[in-house]
C-alpha cells in the first residue's frame, strides 16, 4: 500500500509539474505541447473553453483504452495524473510567465519541465497524455513502429496548432515536444518500443502463468545451469511494452524476489504473437 501511495503521489506531482511548464512557459509564449494536451490547448483557444475541461474530456477515451490494453492500475494512475494536470492548469492559469520573448530558451526550458513531469508519471505507472496509448494500439494493427506512429500523430497535432499559433508557433511547439521526449526518455527510460526481460528463476512455471494471466504476454524458456552451484534453472524470455514494466517488476518480486533478471531495450519487434490482449 505504501508503494501504491508513493506512486500515486509521484504521478500527481508529474501532472502538476507539467501544468507549470505549460502555464508558466509555453502557453503565454504561443507555444503548445503535442498529443492530446496540444489539441486541448488549440480547442481552448478556438472555443474559449477552460483548458482543464478539454484535457479531461479528450483523454476519457484514451483512459478507457489504457484500461483495456494495459490494465486497471495503469488506468487509475493515469486518471490521477490527467486530473492533476487539469487542476494544475486551472490553478496556475494566471501566474506570470518565467520566460518571455526568448524563443530558444522557451522551447528548451518548457520542454525540460513538461518532459520531466510526463516522465515522472510514466515511470510510476501512469500517463498524462492519451496519444501514446493510441500509438501503442495502432502499432499492433499497422506495419509501423510505435515511435513512428507517435511522430506521425504529433505531426497532425502540430498542423492543427499552426492554425492558432501560426507556423512559427507550430515549429517551436515541435522543438519543445522533441526536447520533452528526450527528457522523458531519460526520466522514464524510454517512451516507446519494447523491452526484453530474461529471468532466471526456480519458479518458472508460476512466473510464466502469472505473466500470461496478468499481462497477456507469452514467454519462452530454456534450461540453464549455474556455473558455480551446477543447479538447473529455467531462463524465461519475455518481450513487453515499456508501459507494462512496472507490472512486470511487481510480478517478479511477488513470485521470486531472488530471481536473476536481465533487461535490455529493443528497437523493433515483429512477428510471433507480440500482441496485447485484454488483462482487466
Amino acid at each position: 500500500m505504501s508503494k501504491k501511495i508513493t506512486k500515486a503521489i509521484a504521478v500527481i506531482a508529474g501532472g502538476i509539474i507539467t501544468a507549470y511548464g505549460l502555464e508558466a512557459v509555453l502557453i503565454p509564449n504561443s507555444v503548445s505541447d503535442g498529443g492530446v494536451t496540444g489539441l486541448s490547448i488549440v480547442g481552448s483557444q478556438w472555443m474559449g473553453l477552460p483548458l482543464a475541461l478539454l484535457i479531461a474530456l479528450l483523454n476519457i477515451p484514451f483512459i478507457f483504452l489504457g484500461y483495456k490494453q494495459i490494465g486497471k492500475s495503469f488506468a487509475i494512475y493515469s486518471v490521477l495524473g490527467i486530473a492533476s494536470l487539469a487542476v494544475g492548469t486551472t490553478m496556475m492559469h494566471h501566474i506570470p510567465p518565467i520566460i518571455k520573448g526568448d524563443t530558444l530558451l522557451i522551447t528548451v526550458v518548457g520542454g525540460i519541465i513538461i518532459g520531466f513531469g510526463m516522465g515522472l508519471a510514466l515511470r510510476n505507472g501512469g500517463a498524462l497524455d492519451g496519444i501514446d496509448m493510441l500509438a501503442v494500439l495502432l502499432s499492433r494493427k499497422l506495419p509501423f513502429g510505435t515511435s513512428d506512429l507517435i511522430l506521425f500523430l504529433n505531426l497532425f497535432v502540430f498542423v492543427v496548432v499552426s492554425t492558432v499559433f501560426g507556423f512559427q508557433g507550430a515549429i517551436l511547439s515541435g522543438i519543445a515536444y522533441f526536447i520533452a521526449s528526450k527528457v522523458i526518455h531519460i526520466v522514464e527510460e524510454g517512451l516507446s518500443g519494447a523491452k526484453t526481460y530474461k529471468i532466471i528463476t526456480s519458479q518458472a512455471e508460476e512466473m510464466i502463468e502469472t505473466i500470461r494471466d496478468r499481462l497477456g504476454r507469452s514467454s519462452t524458456y530454456t534450461f540453464v545451469h549455474g556455473g558455480y552451484s551446477n543447479e538447473q534453472f529455467r531462463e524465461i524470455t519475455c518481450v513487453i511494452n515499456r508501459m507494462e514494466e512496472s507490472k512486470m517488476r511487481e510480478i517478479i518480486n511477488e513470485i521470486d524476489d531472488k530471481a536473476f533478471i536481465i533487461v535490455y531495450d529493443i528497437a523493433e519487434v515483429k512477428g510471433g504473437n507480440f500482441r496485447k490482449r485484454d488483462i482487466h
